[in-house]
């Protein structure tokens, strides 16, 4: 069947990448090993530009060379959505007796990727560019998509879920359910130096 896949980059990377050496992952290789009785004709990966941080000064410049090599596979879309930071107050979880309660936080939300992705499955569904759609994410914001397209559609999804935990909604309704393992996704990794049309570039020595 010919498929298209719909990755959320961020859950993706919270899920199965972050702490691991598994980061400089080729999406077309994954994709083929999970899905291999099915045609995989197009990726479309959802992600946000991160920022400099005081404990990763790299974080972008690391970003962007995954991006580039993301860039090499000639069937995969990059589709952005974007950072919002703000000054919140928090209770603490264990206040001390006599010390204040609340505190002021910087909290960082990403905003986009999830209601892209929504937005893409449902509108390539409706316009039947695929036969099939797998969505590489375990947020149970996506139900309601899912479910459009498989029920109104009549087209079948499936869910490949990079979290450790088991997302319910998602593995009740989806036409098949599967977890990333480690395994997978120690064979599907890019080659450390890749080529495109700038020149030749590497994977991040400390990634």
């Amino acid at each position: 069947m010919r498929t298209w896949v719909y990755v959320d980059g961020l859950n993706l990377f919270y899920g199965s990448l972050k702490g691991t050496p598994f980061k400089w992952l080729d999406l077309q290789r994954l994709c083929t090993a999970l899905l291999p009785q099915r045609q995989v004709e197009r990726i479309k990966y959802f992600t946000a530009r991160v920022e400099v941080r005081p404990n990763d000064p790299d974080r972008p410049a690391k970003q962007s060379s995954y991006l580039r090599a993301l860039r090499t596979l000639p069937n995969l879309e990059i589709h952005y959505g974007h950072f919002l930071s703000h000054v919140v107050t928090m209770p603490l979880a264990r206040p001390v007796p006599g010390l204040p309660s609340l505190v002021q936080v910087i909290r960082t939300d990403e905003k986009g990727s999830d209601v892209n992705l929504a937005s893409h499955l449902l509108h390539d569904g409706h316009l039947q560019r695929c036969e099939m759609a797998a969505v590489v994410s375990g947020d149970s914001d996506l139900l309601a998509p899912v479910c459009f397209v498989m029920n109104d559609l009549k087209k079948p999804v499936g869910v490949l879920n990079p979290q450790k935990r088991t997302c319910w909604v998602l593995s009740k309704q989806a036409t098949f359910y599967k977890h990333l393992r480690k395994g997978v996704l120690a064979a599907s990794q890019f080659p450390p130096t890749l080529t495109d049309a700038h020149g030749t570039f590497y994977k991040p020595p400390t990634w």
